[in-house]
């Protein structure tokens, strides 16, 4: 997988931070200057600490774990979306519950209630409902599916947690370090990167910007799958070349 470049950073405008008066004085060592009142992000340490991020993806990946991603911002829902679906990840791109992840049982209650009236209303053979009674279970199951759809296959606590703006999400984060659960996210110049295991200094508001860090950790998740796949074939072929 090759580096982040200074230049590919540089054209997503992952420079591009906060307002000086909006800054956490803890991402000072990730500034490289003020121009006309705007924070710019020193890209040399956003490349380091994404190719960082990145290896501890492709790890987890490779042992088969499961990382949760969540980005509730308008702007950064459809990307995150398909790029958690691209490796067969859980995620979070509507409004965070809370307790999503510390009350996760009650979380999976509901996610298997939603899994039952899909079943239901899939049954073209049950005829013991009415019709309003039909409507009113679709439209429960598309509330449910909304909010918990991306998390439906996740049957126990993810291994790490990959966030979009860990200010916007700050519940999502506090549950997760409440936990013990590896975080992974961008922090703009208006957050605290101390938070996080794996800070990953960029804008966090521009799409351009959020699809480039994003589509560059799914890659990395994507070598620790195909990884861990070529490894399990040369496991099998061995066993059998054994009896």
């Amino acid at each position: 997988m090759q580096k982040p470049t200074y230049k590919e950073l540089l054209e997503a405008g992952c420079h591009f931070g906060h307002m000086r008066k909006k800054w956490n004085p803890k991402m000072t060592p990730y500034i490289f200057m003020e121009h006309k009142g705007v924070h710019i992000i020193d890209l040399n340490r956003t490349a380091e600490c994404l190719e960082r991020a990145a290896q501890a993806m492709k790890i987890l990946a490779k042992n088969g774990k499961k990382i949760l991603f969540v980005a509730t911002k308008k702007q950064a829902r459809e990307i995150v979306q398909k790029a958690a679906e691209s490796v067969d990840m859980p995620f979070v791109t509507e409004r965070w519950l809370g307790g999503m992840m510390t009350n996760f049982m009650t979380i999976r209650k509901s996610v298997k209630k939603m899994q039952a009236i899909e079943r239901m209303l899939a049954d073209t053979t049950l005829t013991s409902i009415t019709k309003k009674e039909r409507l009113t279970l679709a439209r429960e199951h598309a509330k449910l599916s909304k909010q918990l759809g991306g998390v439906a296959n996740l049957n126990r606590l993810p291994s790490a947690v990959y966030i979009v703006d860990i200010h916007h999400e700050h519940i999502a984060l506090a549950e997760a370090r409440k936990l013990g659960i590896k975080t992974f996210g961008i922090v703009d110049t208006n957050s605290d990167p101390t938070l996080v295991d794996y800070p990953i200094p960029s804008n966090d508001d521009a799409s351009k910007a959020i699809a480039f860090i994003t589509n560059y950790l799914t890659e990395a998740i994507r070598e620790g799958l195909q990884e861990r796949q070529t490894t399990q074939i040369q496991e099998n072929e061995g066993a059998a070349a054994e009896a």
